[in-house]
């Protein structure tokens, strides 16, 4: 049996796939900041005139705890008030739900490609597709 030789890539080859790769993580990582989709605490409950650690519902170690990182309680009023905004749309959902089942099935397609083609590489033809 002949040893297996994978096709080579070329060097051009290889850079648009790093390029494409890196641009799609980025785009990952930074399109739902620039769509204001992430940070889940975005919402802040009920606004306190005024705020004090005891109308904050802060007791004295965690007033202590705040404090040691240098707030005060009208600079830690957004931060301790904030909740998670846990809202989304049907709609969004249902995109999600699509945009998964269409991925699965195209690594399903791609795989099975692949594996012909190395089969066929590794074996050489043998009827059928």
């Amino acid at each position: 049996m002949a040893h297996y030789i994978p096709p080579k890539q070329s060097k051009i080859g290889q850079l648009i796939d790093v390029v494409v790769l890196v641009v799609l993580t980025v785009g990952a990582l930074f399109v739902p900041l620039k769509l204001g989709l992430s940070g889940a605490a975005k919402v802040v409950t009920t606004p306190v005139e005024s705020p004090t650690w005891e109308t904050l519902g802060q007791n004295a170690a965690q007033a202590a705890k705040y404090e040691a990182l240098g707030y005060t309680p009208e600079t830690a009023h957004d931060l301790i008030l904030a909740r998670f905004d846990y809202s989304f749309t049907f709609g969004g959902l249902a995109a999600m739900i699509v945009v998964i089942v269409l991925y699965y099935f195209l690594m399903l397609k791609f795989s099975e490609t692949e594996y012909r083609e190395v089969i066929a590489e590794k074996f050489g033809q043998r009827g059928g597709k």
